[in-house]
């Protein structure tokens, strides 16, 4: 079955990631209550690359910050957007503070993606 994702790249102040952790477990939950198959919120570890563009490059990251790589899959585009829907009108999600979030938003970034392969 072809599965769809919202992938997100956020750079996080370290200091702040407990506090990010406690909003993650939130949503995550949130998102697996209303249909999302899988919430997923990683915190960088090994992010040196010596090809490419690595994620402190990517994201403009400080000293002071790490990154956070997330993605939640669905079952399809359509899935997604009923699943959205009901997210944002549920009031953990609503009632949240969003100028006291422990990230800058602006520096966030993501996107849906179309599943092109998926190893079992």
């Amino acid at each position: 079955m072809p599965k769809y994702i919202d992938g997100f790249v956020i750079p996080v102040p370290k200091k702040k990631i407990a506090e990010y952790r406690k909003l993650a477990q939130t949503a995550g939950k949130v998102w697996r209550e209303h249909g999302a198959l899988q919430y997923m919120e990683c915190v960088a570890e090994d992010i040196k690359s010596p090809f490419g563009v690595p994620f402190g490059k990517l994201t403009n990251l400080k000293p002071s910050e790490t990154v956070i790589f997330a993605w939640i899959v669905y079952k399809s585009r359509a899935h997604r957007d009923r699943v959205n829907a009901k997210v944002m009108k549920d009031p953990r999600i609503t009632g949240l503070d969003h100028t006291k979030m422990p990230f800058d938003a602006n520096r966030m970034t993501f996107g849906g993606f179309d599943v092109l392969v998926e190893a079992k």
